[in-house]
């Protein structure tokens, strides 16, 4: 659910584009964003910080885009969003005592530091090479190629990222200390509660 709410704009964007064109898909994400941003507030009570800086961004390229009339505003959005994040991630790893990437995630798992710290640098990378492929495919490809990139492509890289990662993770997973107790017993039984 949280998945769909998040892509909410490129949806309707992705939608409204096939419907009736740049133009209008842009207006449609431009109003999606900031529906998003109420719909978050009013169910709870906070707004995530990549819904606010996504629909900045949106209002401020989709609207260059509209004013000007030129689709390649709102074709950067989505290369500026990943440097962006590409530099929030860097930041992380020399301010404050965690990456970015372990303060999102160590409620739900437990690596080494270490382990922390490669994968926030794999993040890094990872929205660098996002950004470059999407205003790759924006210049060398029709606008509905790109269209089609923004919602499959980029996601699709994200899904497998993100698999990627989990995968990772768990190789370094550290289990809690009864299920490493147990393991390391020779019989593999249970001990007795007195």
């Amino acid at each position: 659910m949280k998945f769909l709410f998040d892509f909410f704009p490129i949806l309707l964007f992705f939608g409204a584009y096939h419907l009736e064109g740049i133009y209008v898909a842009t207006g449609v994400a431009m109003i999606a964003s900031v529906v998003q941003i109420g719909v978050g507030w009013l169910m709870w009570r906070k707004v995530e910080r990549m819904h606010w800086v996504s629909a900045g961004l949106i209002i401020l390229f989709g609207g260059m885009t509209l004013i000007l009339h030129n689709p390649l505003f709102i074709m950067w959005k989505p290369t500026i969003l990943n440097w962006l994040f590409a530099l929030v991630f860097l930041g992380s790893a020399f301010i404050g005592k965690k990456p970015l990437v372990q303060r999102m995630m160590e409620h739900v798992i437990q690596v080494p530091s270490s382990i922390w710290h490669r994968v926030n640098w794999a993040w890094v990378g990872f929205f660098v090479v996002s950004g470059v492929a999407n205003i790759l495919v924006a210049y060398q490809f029709s606008e509905a190629v790109w269209v089609n990139f923004k919602l499959f492509g980029l996601m699709g890289m994200t899904f497998l990222f993100m698999i990627l990662q989990g995968l990772y993770l768990g190789i370094y997973a550290e289990r809690p200390a009864e299920v490493q107790a147990e393991e390391s017993r020779p019989d593999g039984r249970d001990v007795e509660k007195d």
